[in-house]
């Protein structure tokens, strides 16, 4: 279970390893850590008779696709036509899709094996994946069961943290694939979205939405090598060659280290040390204005168009008879049933369009002439301030504090770093900086301008070998 997802695919080809038994042992493996609540569903029949045909084709010596044989988790928002997929919300619990996810459907042409459907916050409308619905139930982080593991694709940094897999994808409005990857101790890229069309690096149909504007699949895995290869299947692109360190140009803009726990910072600070030494530059230069438009477009977006995009969604999925009213209705989790409510009244409808056609292009204006006029290879940041923080049984998401100071909003704390990119669609990756004296993970991010995916995981796996992995977790 310490392979890579690389190793598994090749040591599957060369023979040296049945898919069947390795699937069977993560299968197990997420059995006896049920009590994490990483997964919805497990795919025990399908993945093990998948996991047959790949044995039995290459026994044969057929030519074997690309990732025959690895098993991938799937976060529940991701359409899947042989299993249901929920949103972690009770509305939907049976549903069926007609159709794969068409990012999946890649992935599964490519020999991938789903051996199930992972945990999430409900309707993805949040970071904790702390859910009250009984069939989803709370996740609990790896590193110390008694905290959160972010979200909201929570279950799937969960289930690659504790070794029941070693790659999956989940999905990113504001960070939710960012945040647990850091909070699990793994690594997890946000790729393009940008303006849409061209700039779009993952097709998005198939997935439960909240916006069009800022949603995304994202792959996350053990280590950013294994980031890249889904990428590389995804997307179609090569897979990067490390980069050099020597002589990028990170920068450090004030606004996104002005809240941070000591601890965290402590690592962050340690982070830039290494990379220094290594022959990074570091370029202070703040992007003050981000906050207060940031303020003006990302939830105007979201809520609004969530209003449009899931009933669309539901329509294109074949749920039919399911309304955004019934999905309402029966919400399970207390703080998306506060947090809905904005999305059923259509609250920030009359802000719509100044934030997409007005604040919007401000903000993606001032990152793209950040990156050029200092010459920024990629901004660098604690991907969250604050490390995993304990679970919250009565609400599921409420407030934190921050070096003991005064209790603030734990979504706005959680997001604080991760939403400005999200909003103007530039890629993100978080990979792991150390762990805090309690054992905790704590990320560090980059984010680059739109397309330069492949760039940011090049210096992902730069800066992999240069700090290597974390250990497992305990348990």
């Amino acid at each position: 279970m310490s392979m890579t997802a690389t190793q598994v695919v090749a040591a599957i080809a060369a023979g040296q390893l049945s898919a069947e038994t390795y699937v069977r042992t993560l299968l197990d493996r997420a059995d006896a850590l049920g009590s994490l609540r990483a997964f919805i569903t497990l795919n025990r029949v399908g993945a093990i008779a998948a996991a047959r045909a790949v044995d039995a084709a290459r026994a044969a010596g057929k030519k074997l696709p690309r990732l025959a044989g690895l098993p991938i988790v799937v976060k529940d928002n991701i359409n899947t036509k042989e299993l249901p997929t929920t949103g972690a919300t009770p509305a939907l619990m049976n549903f069926r899709p007609t159709a794969d996810a068409n990012v999946l459907k890649t992935l599964v042409n490519a020999g991938a094996i789903i051996i199930g459907k992972t945990n999430m916050h409900e309707l993805v409308f949040g970071v904790t994946t702390t859910n009250f619905a009984p069939f989803a139930g709370v996740a609990r982080n790896p590193y110390d069961t008694s905290r959160m593991v972010g979200g909201s694709s929570g279950g799937t940094g969960v289930a690659i943290a504790a070794r029941m897999a070693t790659v999956g994808l989940g999905t990113d409005t504001g960070g939710s694939v960012r945040i647990p990857a850091a909070l699990n101790g793994i690594a997890g890229l946000r790729p393009s979205v940008g303006n849409g069309g061209g700039e779009r690096r993952y097709d998005g149909t198939g997935v439960l939405p909240l916006s069009h504007t800022r949603d995304t699949v994202g792959p996350m895995g053990r280590t950013v090598a294994d980031v890249a290869l889904l990428d590389s299947v995804i997307s179609g692109a090569a897979i990067p060659a490390p980069a050099t360190l020597n002589g990028l140009r990170f920068g450090v803009p004030a606004t996104y280290w002005d809240v941070v726990d000591d601890q965290v910072l402590e690592i962050m600070n340690a982070a830039k040390s290494k990379l220094t030494a290594a022959g990074v530059t570091f370029i202070s230069v703040d992007l003050p204005s981000i906050r207060g438009l940031g303020e003006k477009t990302g939830f105007q977006l979201v809520l609004h168009e969530a209003t449009i995009d899931i009933p669309a969604y539901l329509k294109a999925s074949g749920a039919s008879g399911i309304t955004l009213s019934d999905i309402a209705e029966k919400i399970a989790d207390p703080d998306v049933q506060n947090g809905f409510k904005s999305v059923t009244s259509d609250s920030t409808a009359g802000e719509y369009s100044d934030a997409l056609n007005v604040y919007r292009p401000q903000m993606r204006a001032i990152f793209d002439i950040y990156f050029i006029e200092n010459r920024i290879d990629a901004i660098f940041f604690p991907t969250t301030p604050v490390p995993a923080v304990p679970i919250d049984f009565v609400y599921g998401s409420s407030t934190v504090s921050v070096n003991g100071g005064p209790a603030v909003d734990e979504f706005a704390t959680f997001i604080r770093n991760c939403d400005p990119g999200s909003i103007v669609g530039i890629p993100g990756l978080t990979l792991p900086a150390g762990l805090t004296s309690r054992g905790l993970p704590v990320g560090m991010a980059l984010d680059g301008p739109v397309g330069s995916d492949k760039k940011l995981l090049s210096i992902g796996l730069a800066m992999e070998k240069l700090f290597g992995v974390l250990p497992a977790p305990n348990i």
